[in-house]
């Protein structure tokens, strides 16, 4: 994938090229700072150890609304050849998981896992990511090249249709729209509307939903002369899931750190990592294989330090060839989970990418 792009329902930033590349946020947000460079654009791993994938573009390109790609591109027929962890270890580390939390080590930590595609025919990552922003009703989708990681990434993109932003930053303006609680559509009216109240009335959602909330108030507080966050969630629907999601805004205090900045004291929140953070990581670290980028954050920051982040979810790193793709999905587990209903959550919301790639939803 040769550049970048990030389709909101208001917005698109389209990017071309590389002037520089960053594996660091401390290098990338040095440069917008001295005005070395006037954009960066790109994705930030989901463990904050791990290398970044940032770039500055030699050109880039805003229009208003969402990205217009035209008619969905045909893409080659993929299956899924591998589950990591199998559904049953995934129901089994949940179960874990749960142990821990009630034995109040924890109090929230998300449990992912992914599926491994290969496709008949190389998948074009601009392609797969038309579909995706076809198929979303806001026209969410991003699409970055993942080389300047190194190592295993190079060559390789992300490619997904969040919902949920990380954050968006204007001036001394800050928005966040995190989101935590899920529950699936239904193609029946009233079934579909009664599973979303169910949601909005679930102490045991509301709960693990607070977390977050919670937890982006105390991040903010600190860099905010005004911090505005409601005190109930609403619900937003995707076409696969209910969500339950909270706006925040606030007012930055001067100097206002810029978007990058933002980015980097806020993520990962409870909403993919859990909370108490240091134990959620480590727990993730102990039981999960590696996330990658999944669960990360992707966006841009200019050097007046405006810029916008999505949380990196419903997604897939491509490889270089084109043929193997892999897929993830996670769930807040609580001390209230039921490790058959996460397991279904996380199919659910892989619908997402699979439904785009026409793979059964199942996975």
């Amino acid at each position: 994938m040769n550049g970048f792009l990030l389709s909101r329902a208001d917005r698109t930033l389209r990017t071309c090229g590389s002037r520089d590349q960053y594996r660091g946020i401390d290098a990338a947000a040095e440069a917008l700072a001295r005005r070395a460079v006037p954009l960066v654009v790109g994705a930030l791993p989901f463990d904050p150890a791990d290398p970044a994938a940032l770039t500055a573009p030699e050109t880039m390109h805003r229009t208003a609304g969402p990205w217009q790609p035209g008619a969905a591109p045909a893409l080659p027929e993929a299956r899924i050849v591998d589950r990591l962890p199998s559904p049953d270890e995934h129901r089994a580390r949940v179960a874990r998981l749960v142990t821990r939390l009630r034995s109040g080590e924890l109090d929230k930590v998300v449990a992912a896992r992914s599926v491994l595609l290969e496709a008949d025919a190389p998948v074009p990552p601009w392609s797969l990511l038309a579909r995706l922003v076809l198929q979303d009703p806001a026209g969410n989708g991003f699409g970055v090249d993942l080389s300047p990681a190194g190592g295993r990434y190079v060559g390789r993109s992300l490619v997904g249709a969040s919902p949920e932003l990380l954050l968006r930053r204007t001036g001394r303006e800050v928005e966040c729209f995190p989101l935590a609680g899920t529950a699936p559509r239904h193609a029946d009216p009233a079934a579909d509307r009664a599973e979303g109240e169910a949601l909005l009335a679930s102490d045991k959602n509301r709960a693990e939903h607070a977390f977050v909330t919670d937890w982006i108030r105390d991040a903010l507080a600190p860099v905010c002369t005004e911090l505005t966050v409601p005190d109930a969630p609403r619900l937003i629907s995707t076409r696969q899931v209910w969500h339950l999601a909270t706006p925040i805004r606030g007012v930055l205090r001067e100097p206002a750190p810029s978007a990058l900045d933002l980015a980097r004291l806020l993520h990962p929140t409870p909403a993919v990592g859990g909370t108490p953070f240091d134990a959620a990581l480590a727990a993730i670290r102990d039981t999960e294989e590696p996330r990658g980028f999944y669960g990360g954050a992707v966006g841009w920051c200019d050097a007046d330090g405006d810029g916008e982040w999505v949380v990196a979810i419903r997604c897939a790193e491509v490889d270089a060839d084109g043929l193997r793709l892999q897929a993830w999905a996670g769930g807040g587990i609580v001390a209230a989970s039921d490790p058959d209903a996460e397991l279904a959550e996380t199919s659910t919301k892989l619908g997402t990418l699979l439904g785009a790639l026409g793979v059964n939803t199942h996975g």
